[in-house]
């Protein structure tokens, strides 16, 4: 095998593949990144976890085809060592690889391309298609609301399913769900219910910071394969039963609060700053036209702040995880976030307004 391929292509791609690849191995392979030089002027590198998988093939000068794995890690840090603009001169042989640029040389050692697993995808019959955009905004409104309780693992991850003539994406954690919806994407008529796992969902994520157009989406009950332009990921998906989230949301909070989410957010953040690392709690007294954010501290006091609200309601005193809190209203576009309050001990809605494509449900806490 040689080659020749520009350090910033080959940088740019072995940043996609080396993120799969797990620091602490027991089996030695699983560190690698496969190469494959081919014929048609193409250098393939993949990298798997044995549940995640990352495809990609990008051009290059090909001398001689051949493939062999080596250390993803130290691969990505040489490469992004070495100078701007360099030309990387790759060739294997013997089990080891030369890499060149310049005048530096690394002499690495190598492990059998035959020795390296691939995810065998097998049938995947739903296939549709997703704006990368579309794709990016599903992920960025419900990802904070994943588990990361792996005694409840069907949590770790976000549930797609279709209803009627919409896609739904969900995630929650127990303390808050996040929910979107949007129209039913052709090919995706008798879809399974699937939960696609977090750490899928953060590589997704970076990928998609690169990609315009659409992502071509193929899946089963049990794989899931994004087309992403140059680079393929295939994930497991989570084997269980996402919890009917349905339940949990509100639909008689007949407490309306009317605020602007980045004064709300800010005042919040505010407050927080005395309570303790542990319960995150602050308190909201809701009046007519404002409400009362404080928080008590045992070891540091008290803060309080008063925030300006459109409310018509009878008064209402009511606890929330700042964190949690936070992390909903940072996902609120636009100038206005209604609250829907029931009281203290019920779940409570958050969202833009009636037509939002997405909605928060958050469960207060005692304070």
């Amino acid at each position: 095998m040689k080659a020749t391929i520009e350090r910033v292509t080959l940088l740019k791609s072995l940043s996609h593949v080396q993120s799969v690849v797990e620091r602490r191995n027991t089996i030695p392979i699983l560190s690698n990144v496969l190469m494959e030089a081919k014929e048609d002027g193409s250098l393939r590198l993949m990298a798997t976890d044995l549940d995640l998988q990352v495809d990609e093939s990008i051009p290059c000068n090909v001398e001689q085809a051949g493939a062999t794995t080596l250390s993803a890690h130290t691969l990505f840090d040489i490469v992004r060592k070495l100078p701007e603009g360099s030309q990387v001169e790759i060739a294997a042989a013997d089990g080891k690889m030369q890499v060149n640029a310049g005048r530096s040389r690394f002499n690495l050692s190598t492990l059998p391309r035959d020795d390296f697993p691939v995810i065998a995808e097998g049938d995947l019959p739903t296939k549709f298609e997703l704006p990368a955009a579309t794709l990016r905004e599903i992920i960025e409104k419900t990802r904070f609301a994943i588990s990361s309780e792996e005694t409840r693992y069907y949590l770790m991850g976000i549930f797609f399913h279709v209803v009627d003539e919409q896609l739904r994406a969900a995630a929650t954690d127990g303390h808050r769900l996040a929910r979107i919806t949007i129209p039913k994407p052709d090919g995706a008529e008798g879809m399974p219910d699937i939960i696609v796992p977090r750490k899928c969902i953060h590589e997704l994520y970076r990928l998609l910071e690169e990609v315009e157009g659409t992502v071509e989406i193929s899946l089963s009950p049990t794989k899931i394969r994004f087309g992403l332009g140059s680079a393929v990921l295939t994930s497991k998906l989570i084997d269980g039963t996402f919890p009917d989230y349905n339940r949990v949301i509100p639909t008689g909070n007949d407490k309306l609060l009317k605020l602007d989410p980045k004064s709300f957010a800010a005042g919040v953040d505010r407050v927080s700053t005395i309570a303790s690392e542990k319960t995150r709690a602050v308190k909201m007294s809701v009046e007519r036209d404002k409400i009362t954010l404080s928080v008590t501290s045992p070891e540091n006091g008290l803060a309080t702040e008063e925030i300006p609200a459109d409310y018509g309601s009878d008064g209402l005193e009511i606890g929330f995880n700042a964190r949690y809190l936070l992390d909903i209203l940072s996902e609120i576009d636009g100038d206005i976030v209604e609250v829907h309050l029931a009281d203290a001990a019920a779940p409570t809605l958050l969202r833009e307004n009636d037509k939002s494509n997405a909605l928060y449900v958050l469960m207060p806490m005692r304070v």
